[in-house]
């Protein structure tokens, strides 16, 4: 079973879609992003990326603290697609290949850009 947990963009999530609704399908469908999962996709957790000027690494920090205490822990952090749209057009501070080397090294992650395809 692959763990995974998900990062939405705080400021546009609601906008372009309401309560995560395509990430749960994507998940079940195995669509975008999460086709590369051969095995069942457990979600262990989802936040919001802590808001802007980029508060990512903070918020996996308390993530990873949370999920460690309740023994579920992630294997993979996907940024959700709202937060890959809010980077291209949102004029969002994160550089998604720096912050893919900070959040792997420093917790051991693997971090994927982007959920569904919807």
């Amino acid at each position: 079973m692959s763990r995974i947990a998900i990062l939405y963009c705080k400021r546009i999530q609601d906008h372009s879609c309401i309560a995560c609704a395509k990430c749960y399908k994507g998940i079940a469908e195995k669509n975008g992003e999460f086709a590369r999962y051969d095995d069942d996709i457990e979600l262990v957790a989802m936040s919001d990326c802590g808001d802007c000027p980029g508060l990512v690494v903070p918020r996996v920090k308390l993530l990873r603290e949370v999920v460690g205490n309740l023994e579920r822990p992630i294997e993979t952090l996907h940024l959700g697609t709202c937060m890959k749209l809010a980077m291209e057009t949102a004029e969002c501070p994160i550089d998604f290949d720096t912050l893919k080397i900070v959040l792997e090294k420093n917790f051991g992650i693997n971090v994927v850009l982007g959920t569904h395809s919807y």
